[in-house]
């Protein structure tokens, strides 16, 4: 029925955007005191962060909501490092994301996200700082700005090697490189980089009182995990963060001149206790996804149920049964599954999105109106502007219809052809 799989394949995201020139030239690391170049202002640089740090967390599971506390011990931690940094007064903000995919980020300007895939492979609360530490010195250096300035001068625009994460389901709804806010600004850091947030995060962890042996820990266990058939879906993490045993020597080496510090086992073992409690859901959840994909949709349907009685609260486990059902064809039950999952989390695009399109096939326009235009305050889709131009044309409104055809067209893939066509059609009754 709609015009997409159900995946929760590593999506790999080629971004080009272009950001007005501030002072171009060399500019102060924060963090080094070194010169480097810099084609963009730090009051640029925060901006881009701020615009692109909700639309990159909606495309990636959105926030995870079952445990509320969890957010507040991680934005706690973050926090205290932060005050250490170079750059105290940076806006930060940390979140943690509903996405079963190991990995963690930094956008410009110190929005930080973690996936509570790797939080549930981590230790302890040194082991966490020595995670939030190392992309507090990506913001607090100015990394994505340097990546940036560095592609403008390779004549390739501004454009960031990213590894953006899902294990959503929903990946070919977003539109890559477009204009409706899919793309998120997550830099491929080179050695030099990885290297440098090691060191200063190192300082960042003992500077809030943290044992710098985790950030040791944490490069052998990463180190540990790549090798061989272990990585599993470690590769987004490793793509932008890539494991190796010089970075474990030098975290050794620089481990060396701190002393000890606190390490909050127990602590961070409460924080994760409902994750853990919560494994079985999630893995019934991530096979339903890999069966979906494979079509085998009787037993993608049947893991997805189990999931919701392992934990009822996941708004996940229901839109992913809505998706089944509506490949099935059972449209009202569908449409029952899609209601549940916007209730439990009306924050997220997809919820909103797919119970959208599917009043939409329903005939149900005036609902589907309301819940396209819903998602759209959360995230652009071509998809959404799609179905509205459906709903607009079927109401006789040409000029709305028109107005988002011509949007959806602009994001390519197969539903902007189809939006193209409309657009041509439509022109020519004019």
């Amino acid at each position: 029925m709609f015009p997409r799989s159900i995946s929760n394949r590593l999506l790999a995201i080629a971004i080009a955007t272009s950001v007005t020139s501030g002072l171009a030239g060399c500019a102060v690391n924060p963090v080094t005191g070194k010169k480097e170049l810099s084609l963009m202002s730090q009051g640029q640089e925060v901006a881009l962060g701020e615009q692109q740090y909700p639309k990159a967390q909606q495309t990636q599971g959105g926030e995870y909501l079952i445990d509320p506390a969890l957010q507040s011990y991680v934005r706690n931690v973050g926090q205290k490092l932060a005050r250490v940094s170079d750059q105290p007064n940076l806006p930060y903000e940390f979140v943690v994301l509903n996405n079963s995919t190991p990995n963690a980020w930094a956008l410009p300007g110190g929005k930080i996200a973690i996936n509570r895939g790797l939080l549930v492979l981590l230790e302890d609360e040194a082991e966490l700082a020595a995670v939030l530490g190392h992309e507090i010195v990506h913001a607090a250096a100015r990394h994505s700005a340097a990546a940036m300035s560095q592609q403008q001068i390779l004549g390739a625009g501004i454009a960031i090697l990213g590894a953006t994460t899902q294990n959503t389901g929903y990946s070919d709804l977003i539109s890559l490189g477009s204009q409706f806010g899919g793309s998120a600004y997550i830099a491929k850091y080179g050695r030099d980089n990885e290297l440098e947030s090691d060191e200063y995060g190192m300082k960042y962890m003992v500077a809030a009182g943290y044992d710098p042996q985790g950030a040791v820990r944490l490069q052998q266990k990463f180190v540990e995990l790549s090798k061989g058939r272990q990585s599993g879906g470690l590769e987004a993490l490793f793509a932008s963060h890539p494991p190796s045993q010089s970075r474990v020597d030098a975290n050794i080496q620089h481990a060396k001149k701190f002393p000890a510090g606190t390490v909050n086992r127990s602590q961070y073992q409460r924080a994760i206790a409902q994750l853990k409690r919560d494994a079985d859901a999630y893995k019934s959840y991530d096979d339903a996804l890999t069966a979906a994909k494979n079509k085998e949709y009787d037993q993608a349907l049947t893991l997805t149920r189990r999931a919701q009685k392992q934990q009822p609260k996941e708004a996940a486990f229901y839109a992913l049964e809505g998706d089944l059902l509506a490949k099935k064809k059972q449209y009202q039950p569908a449409l029952r599954s899609y209601e549940t999952a916007v209730q439990k989390n009306p924050t997220l695009f997809s919820n909103w999105l797919m119970r959208g399109m599917l009043n939409a096939e329903l005939k149900n326009y005036t609902a589907a109106e309301r819940d396209l235009q819903r998602s759209t305050r959360y995230l652009e889709t071509p998809h959404a502007h799609y179905y509205l131009g459906q709903v607009y044309e079927q109401q006789g409104n040409t000029k709305n219809a028109l107005s988002h055809y011509q949007t959806a067209a602009k994001g390519g893939g197969d539903i902007g052809t189809k939006a193209q066509a409309r657009v041509q059609a439509l022109s020519g009754q004019g």
